[in-house]
């Protein structure tokens, strides 16, 4: 019902679809892109092609996962964009954490951002909406247009590759189980 208004011109409708799914929106950009400032962009620009294009919706099918798809498909159009830009120096260090608990696990974070980061974008994707924003193996199939095996290759892959790259960088043990 909600879409219905939106596709009428209702403006309240469409800032309540926005506050609906922002927060999942938002998280999915952030995991992606890893910058908070590209991830609120990307975030918005999301929303205007997602509200620009609602006519284009199938009914029949959950809103979420298409919404995810073109966020999805914008933070990649940016990481392929960032990729052609010559890299940022950071100027001023981060002052060290004072509570030693804490900075393990600040660094097992950026550990696994850092491992997230290094997966081929599909095999990311697929992970993150599968772990983070919690979708079905289907939903994930119907988010990126492609069969349910794939969307599980791709997430066992990630896995995987995530394992050996923290088992590399001795942040987890090597066991033979992988």
């Amino acid at each position: 019902q909600l879409i219905r208004l939106c596709l009428t011109g209702d403006q309240t409708a469409m800032l309540a679809l926005v506050d609906r799914y922002r927060g999942q929106v938002f998280g999915l950009c952030y995991r992606m892109l890893g910058q908070r400032e590209d991830a609120e962009d990307i975030a918005q620009e999301t929303f205007v092609r997602a509200l620009k294009n609602l006519h284009r919706w199938d009914p029949e099918r959950d809103f979420e996962p298409w919404l995810l798809a073109i966020a999805g498909n914008r933070c990649r159009s940016a990481l392929a964009k960032r990729m052609r830009r010559p890299a940022s120096r950071t100027l001023v260090e981060p002052l060290p954490d004072r509570h030693p608990d804490l900075q393990a696990a600040k660094q097992l974070a950026e550990e696994v951002e850092l491992a997230l980061r290094s997966l081929r974008a599909e095999y990311r994707e697929a992970f993150e909406l599968f772990h983070q924003q919690e979708l079905s193996y289907a939903q994930i199939s119907e988010a990126l247009a492609c069969p349910i095996g794939t969307v599980r290759t791709w997430i066992h892959r990630a896995r995987k590759e995530l394992i050996r790259f923290l088992q590399a960088r001795e942040v987890v043990e090597t066991r033979n189980a992988v």
